[in-house]
């Protein structure tokens, strides 16, 4: 078998069988076939596509190209959660207690924020003392013993997938339907779940500009996760308008800690508690409604924050912190963005939102820069939202008055008002079963 020739057959809209795709994997994994030829393959793919067939295959591939995750020892149907990535997405924060208290054990394997989207890691870590790089049998016993872990993800999982992207991130080949489904599940099916809850975002802060594309990469991945023999669903949901009013570390972890003691952003809790309701509803404890009864009755009597206790406490974090948030680092500097006019917020651009948050300091350029747990915004009006002129937007905290200039800017540009009233659309867009 020749690249040349998969290459070759692609080009020219073939459908890849099997054994070129394995082929074609583990020849680069292995070093044996080159960038150039695996880059002309990708625009091959993206010019071409790719059908529901390939795609599955593709995932396969790239699952099985490292460490395949092995959760038999926790007893129970395992659940995991995974967002394309929004601002102010702090959804497994709340998740992962929650659905633990509820009886379905969570084992979670999270990222680091890059660019304009933040990391659940890089969250839990502004927890004074919290690890998220502990050892695979203190993971599988957190979870068998208190029903959750949350870590980051390990160095071989689906190492095809981080060559693949690296690829194709300087290749002009990310925006293809089957390259970005199967570079997310192949690492939820690398991860070991039994089931898997998608929360697809769409709008301005998110990858899939359109309901349409969202709608379409959600049934192609919920597809990808049944022919895995994977329980999957996907909800799409808004990201015109950041998740919660905190973006930034700390500032999230504090925010979704008060959506587990009851309070918090309603929008926050309306996507928590629905996400929540399926991971329970996919593991076999009810229809929606009665899903849905016991999350709240878990926020309610407080065993969903308790259960964030005992997973702060097992992954050597500072417990009193969850009840006395002035043990969360503290941002030096803090600016007061007021409203230069009077009208209704027709757009704040999402996107310029989580570029602002990265400027300020709570985001990363690039995979090695380093990050401020302290710096972040709290949004005080949002889309659709009524303002006068001088009245609080948002409050800007960083280490660094330049850093709150640069963002001041960037926010100030990303706004435009309406003398009329705007109307928002619904937080949840479509669900896919």
């Amino acid at each position: 078998m020749r690249m040349y020739d998969i290459i070759e057959k692609k080009r020219d809209g073939g459908e890849l069988t099997k054994e070129e795709i394995n082929f074609f994997i583990n020849g680069y994994c292995n070093e044996n076939i080159p960038d150039y030829q695996v880059s002309a393959l990708l625009m091959a793919i993206f010019l071409k596509g790719m059908n529901e067939k390939e795609t599955s295959l593709l995932t396969e591939a790239m699952a099985n190209s490292g460490d395949i995750v092995d959760l038999s020892e926790i007893e129970g149907f395992k659940v995991d959660k995974h967002s394309t990535g929004g601002v102010g997405d702090k959804t497994t924060l709340i998740l992962a207690p929650l659905c633990a208290a509820c009886g379905v054990p969570v084992a979670k394997m999270s990222g680091r924020g890059l660019g304009h989207t933040g990391g659940t890691i890089d969250k839990l870590e502004s927890i004074p003392g919290f690890k998220t790089d502990i050892s695979k049998e203190e993971f599988i016993k957190n979870v068998k013993e208190i029903g959750v872990a949350v870590v980051g993800q390990t160095g071989n999982l689906a190492p095809a997938d981080k060559k693949l992207y690296a690829l194709r991130d300087v290749t002009a080949t990310v925006n293809n339907i089957s390259l970005i489904a199967s570079s997310i599940m192949s690492k939820k099916i690398a991860s070991g779940a039994d089931g898997i809850v998608l929360d697809v975002k769409t709008g301005s802060g998110a990858f899939m500009k359109t309901v349409e594309e969202s709608v379409n990469l959600a049934e192609l991945m919920v597809k990808i996760g049944k022919n895995m023999g994977r329980k999957t669903v996907a909800v799409v949901t808004d990201m015109d308008v950041p998740l919660g009013n905190a973006i930034g570390n700390s500032l999230e972890v504090i925010e979704a800690l008060e959506v587990l003691k009851g309070r918090g952003p309603d929008d926050l809790k309306e996507l928590s508690f629905e996400l929540a309701s399926k991971m329970l509803e996919i593991s076999g404890l009810g229809d929606k409604n009665k899903c849905i009864k016991m999350v709240r009755k878990a926020v309610d009597e407080g065993l969903a924050l308790s259960k964030f206790k005992e997973m702060v406490e097992r992954q050597g974090g500072n417990v009193k912190a969850v009840e006395d948030y002035d043990l969360f680092k503290k941002a030096p500097f803090k600016y007061h963005f007021k409203s230069r006019d009077t009208g209704y917020i027709k757009e704040m651009n999402t996107n310029a939102l989580g570029t602002a948050s990265m400027v300020l300091g709570a985001g990363r350029e690039t995979k090695e820069s380093s990050i401020d747990h302290s710096a972040g915004i709290v949004l005080n009006k949002k889309k659709g939202m009524k303002v006068q002129k001088g009245e609080l937007i948002a409050t800007l905290y960083s280490s660094s008055m330049e850093r709150i200039k640069e963002a001041e800017r960037i926010i100030e540009n990303s706004i435009i008002f309406s003398p009329s009233p705007v109307k928002k659309r619904p937080l949840i867009l479509a669900e896919i079963n």
